[in-house]
């Protein structure tokens, strides 16, 4: 049976968890206003220990391959292939807007993830998870909120949105999505090492995993800093 080891930070949220393909053993997440940096390898370092879990006897690291914050990314990614290097352990890289989606099973409709990647745009996917599997209808991708919105209307279909992005264009989806819709709860809506943990065991058992030293995360657009510089 496989163990996976799963390091959540591509947001605002940090979190770790040891699982295998019958149970989350443990889980650790903190949506505070710390940086990545301060809170991931103090709370992997307890997950761990709490769990009695010995590193040599996980099958593979978790990572959230992006998109999301690039320092948060960027940390998360470091943290995964360090930990994969040294251990001689393969690494699996979960999309986040599947992460984010993989919250939420048994809902007869789209699942769609909103990550808020500024400027009006977000990060996002459309999923589906009514029981009968993981499905993937479109993923990752940066869009308009409105390009999103128009989506969703011609697939008329009900959806469900969740993820950080929600808070912050939720009169805007009041306003223009025109079909059945429903907003996730709190405890569906964020980032999560054990959902993340879940997508990630389906994607070893595939062989989706990578050797560590292969590893990047996907941004999937320039940061701030590049796109001002090609500005110039």
């Amino acid at each position: 049976m496989s163990k996976i080891l799963a390091i959540e930070a591509s947001g605002l949220v940090a979190s770790c968890a040891v699982a295998t393909e019958e149970k989350i053993i443990g889980e650790f997440s903190l949506n505070l206003k710390l940086t990545h940096s301060q809170t991931l390898l103090p709370m992997l370092d307890e997950v761990v220990k709490s769990t009695g879990t010995s590193l040599e006897e996980i099958d593979a690291i978790a990572v959230s391959g992006g998109p999301g914050s690039f320092t948060g990314l960027r940390i998360g990614s470091a943290t995964a292939k360090g930990l994969g290097l040294a251990l001689k352990k393969p690494i699996v890289a979960v999309p986040t807007t599947q992460t984010i989606a993989a919250d939420i099973f048994g809902f007869d409709g789209l699942i769609v993830p909103l990550m808020d990647a500024r400027r009006n745009q977000v990060y996002t996917g459309i999923y589906r998870n009514d029981g009968d599997g993981f499905e993937i209808i479109r993923d990752s991708m940066a869009v308009g909120i409105d390009d999103i919105i128009d989506t969703v209307n011609e697939m008329n279909e009900p959806v469900i949105f969740l993820g950080d992005g929600v808070p912050v264009f939720k009169e805007i989806l009041k306003e223009k999505v025109k079909v059945k819709m429903l907003f996730a709860p709190i405890n569906n809506s964020v980032q999560r090492a054990g959902s993340l943990a879940v997508r990630a065991l389906e994607l070893f058992k595939e062989g989706l995993a990578v050797e560590a030293d292969k590893h990047v995360p996907d941004y999937l657009r320039l940061s701030q800093a590049e796109r001002e510089r090609n500005e110039k």
